[in-house]
C-alpha cells in the first residue's frame, strides 16, 4: 500500500496522526497518508528560511534544474498519469493530458528562468535626475506557500512550485486533502533531479489544521493558492498585506452564435463542460446558443454524448469518470433534482449502473436556480437560449465570477462586441471557457481571481523588484 508522509527540515517523516485515502472509483483504500502536526509547521517554515538564505542557486542552475525535471517527467508521464487516476477518479485521457501540459508548463518555467531582468529608468528624463543611471533588478521574496487544489495535482502543483523555484525561493507545499500522490511524487522527482532538500518542505493534511497554521506563520512572503473564493477570502484576511496569487471559483459561460462552425465547437464545447467531470473552474457549466442554431446544437451536443461509456477512470474508453468524493456527488445531484423539479427539462442524463452521476444537460432552468447562480464543479450544463446577443452577454456578466469566457462566431465585430463586454480575466474567440495553454497569463476578474498565473508572469510576482540608481561621478 502507497505511504504518503511529511517532508520538512531535509528529511522525510511520520505525521501525528494516520488516515486512509480512499479510491475515487472504488471506494477501497489505496494510501495511508501522514498528516503533518500543525506544531511541526513553523520548524518546517523556519528550515526554509534558512535553506533560502544559504543556498544560492544561479538562474542558469535554477534552469537547468527545473528543464532536466521536466524531461523526467516526461519520460515518466506513465506512472503520473497513473498517480492521477488513483489520486483524483479522472479518466486515464485525462491524466494523460495533464502530465502532457505539466510537461510544457515545467519547460517554459526553466526558460523564463533564464529570463528575469528588470529595466532600466530613465532618470534623466527628470530636472533633478542628470548624473544618475537607473534600473531594477529581481531578487527572491524568501519562502513561497503553495495550497493547491483537488482538481489538477500535477499541473497547478507546478505552476506554483515550478515559479516559485525558478525565481530562487524556498517552496512549502500543502496538496489538497484528497490528492497528495501525484504531488509526493512530484517532490520526490524534483528531489532526485537535484532541488536543494533545503528548499522544499511537503506538508499533507487538512487545510483547518495544516493549512491555518501556513497562515499564521509570519515566514511565508507570498502565498499561492488555487480553491473557493470562500476560502481565498479568508486567506487574504489572515495574511494581510503579504503578496498573494489567488485562483477562486467562477460560473463560466460560453456563447453560440448563429453564424459558429458546429463542426468546430461542439466536439470543443463536450470536452470543456465534461472533462475531468466538469470538475474545472473554467469548465463550461452555461452554454449560451443562437435561437436560430439552438435545435441543431442541442441534437449535435446529446448526439455527442450518447452511448459514451462513464464509469471506471481506468479503462481507456471511459469518457467520465466519478466526482471527487460521495459527499460531491451528492451535491450535484441534489441540485438537479432541484432544477429538474422547478421545471428544467433533461435534454441528456447519462445512466450507469456502476456510477452515480455522469454528463448531464438540462434546458430551461430558470435563472435564480442554484444551476444558474452557484459554481456546479460537476459534469453538469445548461443550455440558455438567445436572441439577443447583449443580452446574453449580460447575463454571462451577471455573477459575482469572472475567471473565463468563449464565444464562439465568425463575425468580427461581434467577437470585438464580446471581447469589449464580458467582464473575464480571459475571453477566447472561437474556443471556450475552459481553453487555456499554459505560457499564457492567467488571472480572474471580480470574484474569481487575484494575480497572475503562467510561468513568466508568476515568477515575476513571486519576486521582489528592486529599485537601483547610482550617481555617476
Amino acid at each position: 500500500m502507497k505511504v504518503v508522509r511529511p517532508f520538512y527540515g531535509s528529511q522525510w517523516r511520520d505525521g501525528e496522526t494516520v488516515v486512509p485515502l480512499p479510491d475515487k472509483f472504488t471506494g477501497s483504500q489505496l494510501a495511508q497518508v501522514h498528516q503533518t502536526a500543525p506544531a511541526s509547521v513553523p520548524e518546517a517554515l523556519q528550515a526554509l528560511c534558512r535553506g533560502q538564505r544559504q543556498v544560492k542557486l544561479t538562474p542558469y542552475a535554477r534552469s537547468r534544474l527545473l528543464a532536466s525535471t521536466a524531461e523526467a517527467l516526461e519520460a515518466r508521464a506513465d506512472a503520473f498519469a497513473e498517480s492521477i487516476v488513483d489520486d483524483t477518479g479522472f479518466t486515464l485521457s485525462d491524466a494523460q493530458r495533464e502530465v502532457t501540459r505539466a510537461v510544457q508548463t515545467l519547460t517554459v518555467t526553466a526558460e523564463e528562468a533564464k529570463r528575469l531582468t528588470g529595466e532600466m529608468v530613465p532618470l534623466d528624463g527628470s530636472p533633478t535626475g542628470a548624473g544618475r543611471l537607473g534600473f531594477t533588478i529581481f531578487r527572491p521574496l524568501g519562502v513561497v506557500c503553495a495550497i493547491t487544489p483537488f482538481n489538477s495535482p500535477l499541473n497547478t502543483v507546478l505552476h506554483k512550485v515550478g515559479p516559485a523555484l525558478a525565481a530562487g525561493n524556498a517552496v512549502a507545499l500543502k496538496p489538497a486533502d484528497q490528492t497528495p500522490l501525484t504531488a509526493q511524487l512530484l517532490v520526490e522527482l524534483l528531489l532526485e533531479m537535484g532541488v536543494p532538500p533545503e528548499l522544499m518542505a511537503f506538508l499533507p493534511g487538512p487545510g483547518q489544521t495544516v493549512g491555518q497554521a501556513l497562515l499564521d506563520s509570519p515566514v511565508p512572503a507570498f502565498y499561492a493558492f488555487t480553491g473557493s473564493t470562500e476560502v481565498a477570502r479568508h486567506i487574504r484576511a489572515t495574511v494581510g498585506i503579504r503578496p498573494s496569487q489567488l485562483e477562486m471559483g467562477s460560473i463560466s459561460s460560453t456563447l453560440i452564435c448563429g453564424d459558429a462552425n458546429l463542426d468546430a465547437c461542439i466536439p470543443k464545447s463536450v470536452d470543456a463542460a465534461f472533462r475531468k467531470a466538469g470538475q474545472v473552474c473554467t469548465s463550461v457549466q452555461r452554454l449560451y446558443v443562437d435561437q436560430a442554431c439552438y435545435d441543431e446544437v442541442v441534437a449535435r451536443l446529446v448526439g455527442a454524448l450518447r452511448g459514451r461509456p462513464v464509469g471506471d477512470p481506468r479503462d481507456e474508453r471511459t469518457f467520465t469518470g466519478p466526482l471527487i468524493s460521495p459527499q460531491a456527488t451528492e451535491r450535484v445531484r441534489s441540485w438537479v433534482a432541484e432544477a429538474v423539479a422547478e421545471g428544467a427539462e433533461p435534454l441528456f442524463q447519462s445512466t450507469a449502473e456502476q456510477l452515480p452521476l455522469g454528463p448531464t444537460v438540462l434546458g430551461d432552468v430558470r435563472a435564480d436556480s442554484k444551476l444558474m447562480c452557484r459554481e456546479i464543479f460537476g459534469p453538469v450544463v445548461v443550455t440558455r437560449r438567445f436572441s439577443d446577443f447583449e443580452a446574453a452577454l449580460a447575463e454571462a456578466n451577471g455573477t459575482p465570477y469572472g475567471l473565463a469566457a468563449g464565444v464562439f462566431t465568425r463575425d468580427i465585430a461581434r467577437a470585438l462586441q464580446a471581447v469589449e463586454r464580458l467582464d473575464t480575466g480571459s475571453v477566447h474567440i472561437n474556443e471556450t471557457s475552459s481553453s487555456r495553454i499554459d505560457l499564457m497569463p492567467y488571472s480572474g476578474a471580480k470574484a474569481s481571481g487575484l494575480g497572475k498565473e503562467g510561468p513568466r508572469y508568476a515568477i515575476r510576482e513571486m519576486s521582489q523588484e528592486r529599485l537601483v540608481t547610482v550617481g555617476l561621478p
